[in-house]
């Protein structure tokens, strides 16, 4: 192979970008799962999980314990290698041990969204085929389907259980504390499967992303040499987790990543910004992930925040979902002069990793997702012709490596047109390199919405508009590049109001895909081969405002 450019990590002869960062090594043993590699990680920590709001604590002994206790009880219920077990929670310290304990036995957890409705969450469970689901007695309701559930609230007694098939209550199987030889052991190797976490593709319909143990180890593996270069091994890292864990953003670094390296981290259930505040001075928590909207809001509200809360064990903000514009990093540096901004960028048929910027002079080249992650490969593709390009020069941004997904659950088509035959992956990110190695995302080729980090996908809400007997046509697209807005062809006669539209939506879907904005129109824009013109229609938007 011809030399790679030191500088930019850019090899001319195959057209392909190697990442800068020392790579990852992983194990040796095929027969590996990630919670066997995770539990033997050495580290000083002591506490793996605290509630914020309840102060009830998780210690790694307590840990480990419990998740043996509940896979032995999981194997005893007939839990196997290969089965499909659904997760339907807020995030809580219970949250891990369920997705621990499932995968160490070789079977497959899948999360949801707890905002989800129950005909969303349906089209999953009849998707996925799960043979059994972890919840809580709040959100039992909304599994229409009839599946054992085990809940796992703390109450000991759960009154209204809705005449749901109750298998077993968590904090039970917690403590069973049985020797685990009367388990059934199946050989879990590191190409098993290990989760199928459902991404919004462009197509409207939700796909399920098959990642392997290898996939999680190599990720943990990735997050574990960070914060080791980082910190050496000097005591623990405390994270606040308010992301939610059922994406792959907490599930990688709350639910296995971090684990790893031994920090503590301490759990929010939801995102409540005097709660996270708080938290961080109770708990001298250092590390604060967090997505843009929210980094703006702590720029905006520096100084209130700053009298009311102790910050002051604070020294690293992880923030990903969107690039940082230069005025956000600077107004934060200004006001918070002693905390880092570190960057990340990541999908979930990467595993969450793909780019990211480790130091604050990393993440001050404005704009930037960062460098390439710890044995990642990216190509820069030509979206019409195919063909790979160099430097500085705009593109579908494809990225190959051991964190790459083994593709969509029961869906060759989607996984042929997004996974090459060479294992790269297509991100549907329009994307260059400059010639530092820096990535930078220009825009996104998919026509995926996001709203308050959320994925809207726009050909969900059509083909449910389409249903309303008053509408001919429709199209959404992101209004101002945030929230979802539908353009609407009413039928001929027909007295429809913007508000009768979006109060017919927000009967079927979660709060965040609701639409926020209507216009009528008398024809949608469409190319010859009937493809909606999103562009135009955003376009029309904009010239509006």
């Amino acid at each position: 192979m011809e030399s790679v450019n030191p500088r930019s990590g850019f090899c001319k002869s195959n057209s392909t970008f190697y990442s800068k960062r020392p790579p990852v090594s992983l194990p040796a043993n095929p027969s590996l799962d990630i919670k066997t590699f995770i539990s033997s990680q050495a580290h000083r920590g002591k506490i793996a999980f605290i509630d914020a709001v309840t102060g009830k604590n998780l210690s790694f002994s307590e840990l480990w314990r419990s998740v043996d206790s509940v896979a032995s009880c999981l194997s005893d219920m007939g839990i196997r290698k290969g089965h499909v077990v659904l997760l339907l929670s807020p995030n809580s310290i219970f949250f891990p041990v369920v997705c621990l304990a499932v995968m160490s036995l070789g079977a497959i957890i899948t999360t949801t969204n707890p905002l989800n409705t129950s005909g969303e969450i349906s089209k999953q469970i009849s998707d996925s085929k799960p043979v059994l689901a972890f919840t809580t007695a709040g959100l039992l309701p909304k599994i229409a389907a009839d599946l054992p559930m085990v809940l796992m609230d703390e109450e000991e007694r759960v009154d209204s259980t809705c005449g749901a098939r109750i298998a077993g209550i968590l904090v039970e199987m917690m403590e069973k504390k049985r020797p685990s030889e009367s388990r059934v052991r199946e050989r879990v190797d590191q190409d098993d499967t290990a989760t199928l976490l459902y991404s919004s593709g462009t197509t409207g319909a939700s796909k399920g992303v098959v990642s392997s143990h290898k996939n999680l180890i190599s990720m943990v593996q990735t997050v574990v040499n960070r914060f080791r270069s980082e910190n050496g091994d000097q005591g623990e890292h405390r994270f606040i987790c308010t992301v939610p864990m059922f994406h792959i953003y907490g599930l990688a670094a709350f639910a296995t990543g971090l684990l790893a390296c031994g920090s503590t981290i301490i759990i929010l259930s939801k995102f409540d910004m005097h709660e996270m505040m708080s938290a961080i001075g109770q708990y001298r928590a250092s590390y604060l992930p967090l997505v843009p909207p929210i980094l703006v809001a702590m720029v905006n509200g520096a100084d209130q925040i700053k009298r009311k809360y102790d910050l002051s064990s604070l020294q690293s903000i992880l923030c990903g979902g969107a690039p940082l514009s230069k005025e956000v990093i600077e107004g934060f540096v200004e006001k918070y002069p002693n905390v880092r901004i570190l960057q990340g960028y990541g999908l979930t048929e990467s595993t969450g990793m793909g780019a990211s910027t480790d130091t604050l002079e990393e993440s001050r080249r404005y704009g930037t997702a960062g460098l390439l992650s710890p044995s990642m490969e990216g190509k820069i593709v030509d979206p019409d012709s195919g063909r790979a390009l160099g430097l500085n020069q705009t593109g579908e941004l494809w990225l190959k490596g051991p964190a790459i997904m083994k593709g969509y659950f029961s869906n060759e088509e989607a996984t042929s047109s997004t996974l090459d035959s060479e294992g790269w992956l297509r991100t549907g990110d329009l994307c260059y390199f400059d010639e530092d190695g820096f990535i930078f995302v220009v825009d996104r080729l998919k026509e995926l919405i996001k709203y308050k980090g959320y994925q809207v996908p726009p050909a969900e809400l059509e083909a449910l508009l389409l249903v309303h007997q008053e509408i001919v046509d429709a199209a959404v697209i992101p209004e101002a590049g945030q929230f979802p807005m539908a353009y609407i062809v009413r039928k001929p006669g027909s007295k429809l109001s913007e508000k009768s539209v979006m109060d017919f939506v927000s009967e079927q879907v979660a709060p965040y895909k609701r639409i926020r904005k209507v216009a009528f129109v008398a024809s949608i824009p469409k190319n010859p081969s009937g493809k909606i013109l999103r562009k135009d229609l955003i376009k029309l938007a904009t010239s509006k405002l």
